[in-house]
């Protein structure tokens, strides 16, 4: 029994935890349009670090990464040459991420819009775009070789109803207001996580497709913020809470509140960001300088020391020379100290520059 269908048949009572996260995004929500229309050209950098971040963060969640130097050319060359197979799937998510970017309202939640999304951040694969045909649970592995089945997700021959089950519980959900849209938003990505109905690359179409009714639903902050780099620095709690409401969603016994707090925390985040930085953004001339100096806040908040790499990870689509000339400037202002020589080098900052 998915979690819509849940809404359905019960009234189901809001926590303040939830209805604190709504009451925000609605005000967020509102102050929206006045970010955009004050001042769009300067939004234009942060249009496309988002782009690039989103593409580069879903995938290095499933363990699919691009080398730093390699970022440009994949994910901003008009017709770039792959290297391997993860490249050309970075690059495909991001053409997935464009395609809902130009055409989300025009976009049905649809069987044949997911497989779509499937099909193009997948590659040319066997089965891309096409539902599972052998059942295939969610096993976590540990370091000492041992596993577990963490999930049982839905069975093969049932796949096909059940995602025409959800598609359809969307739809009515939205009309007949089971619950606000937003918590519908989030339950149907947990059910959709529960079915799995790709043999591989659920993780990222769910995310694909909460960008994409997000934006169905007015919500546009994942147009300048990355949801999906977000969801990686939030890794952990990503995957906790999605075990804490997967277990006894067969049977309809699961509590879905925890993974729903976790996107609506997410998209909170999102905005309390756009927020801040929509009033620090530079024209483009120097948004890349902008885009390291964020970097650097963002590694010395991690850890307070970083290399270069690191950094350059932080920053896709940065060439390593911005990211030296940033850092020059950075240490001759006192801000940042390089301890070492070379490529392996460590950098930290100095109290009181960086968080």
């Amino acid at each position: 029994m998915n979690s819509l269908r849940q809404f359905k048949s019960a009234n189901a009572p809001i926590s303040p935890a939830t209805a604190w996260y709504l009451s925000d995004l609605g005000e967020f929500r509102g102050k929206q349009e006045l970010y955009t229309r004050q001042s769009p050209q300067r939004l234009k950098a942060l249009r496309e670090h988002a782009l690039i971040e989103s593409a580069v963060s879903s995938n290095r969640i499933e363990g699919v990464t691009v080398e730093p130097s390699r970022v440009r050319d994949v994910l901003v060359s008009p017709k770039p040459l792959f290297r391997d197979r993860d490249e050309e799937e970075v690059r495909g998510y991001r053409d997935a991420l464009t395609w809902i970017h130009q055409d989300a309202q025009r976009i049905p939640i649809s069987n044949e819009t997911i497989q779509r999304l499937h099909a193009m951040t997948r590659g040319q694969i066997w089965d891309s775009g096409l539902y599972k045909e052998k059942d295939g649970d969610i096993i976590e592995r540990y370091p000492d070789g041992s596993e577990r089945v963490r999930f049982r997700t839905v069975p093969a021959k049932q796949t096909p109803a059940a995602m025409d089950q959800l598609i359809a519980d969307w739809q009515a959900c939205l009309e007949e207001r089971w619950v606000p849209p937003l918590i519908a938003l989030a339950a149907f990505n947990l059910d959709f996580l529960c079915i799995h109905p790709f043999r591989d690359g659920n993780g990222r179409v769910s995310r694909l497709l909460w960008l994409l009714q997000s934006y169905q639903l007015g919500l546009e902050v994942g147009r300048y913020i990355s949801l999906e780099r977000l969801v990686e620095q939030n890794k952990e709690r990503y995957y906790e809470t999605l075990e804490q409401s997967s277990q006894g969603w067969h049977e309809g016994k699961h509590d879905p509140w925890p993974y729903i707090n976790y996107v609506l925390s997410i998209l909170k985040t999102a905005y309390r960001e756009f927020s801040d930085r929509v009033g620090e953004v530079k024209a483009p001339r120097g948004a890349k300088r902008d885009q390291v100096l964020s970097g650097i806040e963002r590694v010395a908040a991690r850890t307070g020391e970083f290399t270069i790499s690191e950094l350059e990870q932080t920053c896709p689509g940065v060439s390593r020379d911005m990211v030296r000339r940033v850092l020059r400037e950075q240490q001759a202002a006192g801000a940042v100290e390089c301890k070492g020589r070379g490529p392996g080098a460590t950098w930290t900052t100095k109290r009181g520059n960086y968080p």
